[in-house]
């Protein structure tokens, strides 16, 4: 469920309302849910912040300590959300009489619905995780069998639960494209090189934009100067190669 502009419920706030109803502490309901507390009190702010009214409530000190509890908002946006959810599934059971397994489109939708700022989006199936002290390496496989590898926090490879196998999206801005040509055997510090042709190039009085066309069917784009595309003397048709760094490329999976 969305407000415009924000996420505001999924199945995962969904389920710690109801632990919240059932035990009355944000402590249980936390662990009942599998998050630590702070978590768990920063799902809870934020959907307090964009709902019209509190679905969640401190209750008063007393005999018992005090607690946390639902408010009638809360309850009733959970039913809500479970009549909403039983009737999706019916839905979907219907149109899979009509047109077989709807998997395949169903994500695609998510993917053309998809609206993020950056204009390199490339999904792709965890082929490694490689966990360090601080950061974890990702590995991402893509359709047209190249890879894109990304460098995040320890953190945000649990929230994600990157693992071999699941599938997840890169994310990297056009401006964090470097390019060049006859890089193949070149040594270079980013981790990531995709090669490609150069399919279309524009220029403008500062920047030029060029959009290389991956062998595997991805398209990537690059906004470069357009004294750099001068210098690299590029025209549609050149083959051409993309630097991207790991710490550029962002991850995301479907929540």
């Amino acid at each position: 469920m969305r407000r415009p502009d924000e996420a505001f419920l999924g199945e995962g706030r969904i389920g710690l309302l109801e632990a919240i109803d059932r035990f009355g502490s944000i402590t249980r309901a936390a662990r009942e849910v599998g998050v630590c507390y702070k978590t768990a009190w920063d799902a809870v702010d934020a959907m307090n912040n964009v709902a019209e009214r509190p679905l969640v409530e401190r209750a008063a000190g007393g005999h018992g300590g005090g607690g946390t509890v639902l408010t009638d908002e809360g309850k009733e946006t959970v039913r809500l959300y479970r009549v909403l959810q039983d009737e999706h599934r019916r839905f979907i059971e219907r149109l899979e009489g009509r047109l077989g397994d709807v998997g395949r489109l169903y994500s695609l939708l998510r993917r053309v619905a998809m609206r993020v700022s950056a204009r390199n989006v490339f999904p792709g199936t965890v082929s490694a995780v490689r966990k360090g002290v601080v950061s974890t390496e990702v590995t991402l496989a893509l359709k047209g069998g190249e890879t894109v590898c990304s460098v995040i926090t320890n953190e945000s490879a649990r929230v994600l639960d990157l693992k071999v196998g699941a599938e997840a999206y890169a994310f990297f801005k056009a401006s964090a494209v470097i390019l060049g040509k006859d890089l193949h055997d070149a040594t270079v510090s980013a981790r990531n090189l995709l090669c490609g042709t150069a399919d279309r190039i524009v220029h403008g009085p500062v920047n030029a934009e060029v959009t290389v066309a991956l062998p595997g069917g991805s398209v990537l784009t690059s906004i470069i100067t357009d004294e750099s595309a001068k210098r690299l003397s590029l025209a549609k048709g050149d083959h051409v190669c993309a630097l991207v760094k790991a710490s550029s490329v962002i991850l995301g999976v479907d929540g």
